[in-house]
């Protein structure tokens, strides 16, 4: 992989297209799931899964509630998601993190960032269904959804940077763009957000 992919992949994930624009991987537009290969040698394999499972119960957290809420009882670490997609991808999982950004067309996306510097995940549900108001940016979300893994071609990568940096002013120029990326994003079914942690 070039030296530059890795972290121009993960500046990326906060920048999904918006609003299921044409800039959006097919995959993500027509609602289908990527094809997602089995985890290469050099990707840890998952613990055992009654290790890692998230359960499902009842679970009571203060906020706004958007969606059908939160019910997993453990976080996956923004920063353990974006180093092993593939170990996520298809998954129902439960993330948490400061609101560092909020779609500014229809409100369908909010990005939560990680613990790490530049690592964000994009939380995106349709038009309509969840609509986070501006409001909640800076404040605290926990939030729940699948893990969907979207490859794109070169010549997606690059017209989606070309979006992004139309769109929202994103510091992104398709020319500097060599190799085809990925993006790694949260479908999401349900979400908390609270002013504090």
């Amino acid at each position: 992989m070039h030296r530059f992919a890795k972290p121009f992949v993960y500046s990326l994930l906060l920048l999904t297209a918006a609003c299921g624009s044409k800039s959006e991987p097919r995959s993500a537009q027509s609602g289908g799931s990527p094809e997602v290969s089995a985890p290469a040698a050099a990707v840890p394999q998952a613990p055992n899964s009654a290790e890692t499972t998230p359960t499902a119960v009842e679970v009571k957290l203060e906020g706004t509630v958007y969606g059908g809420g939160v019910d997993l009882a453990q976080s996956v670490a923004v920063s353990d998601l974006l180093a092993n997609p593939d170990l996520y991808a298809g998954q129902s999982v439960r993330i948490e993190g400061v609101v560092s950004g909020v779609c500014p067309k229809r409100g369908c996306w909010i990005d939560i960032a990680g613990n790490q510097p530049g690592q964000q995940v994009r939380f995106k549900v349709r038009d309509g269904v969840m609509v986070f108001p501006m409001a909640e940016n800076g404040k605290y979300a926990v939030a729940q959804g699948v893990v969907r893994k979207m490859p794109m071609t070169l010549e997606e990568s690059k017209n989606y940077a070309a979006y992004q940096a139309r769109e929202y002013g994103a510091d992104m120029d398709p020319a500097k763009i060599t190799e085809p990326i990925t993006l790694v994003r949260l479908d999401g079914t349900g979400a908390v957000i609270r002013s504090q942690p």
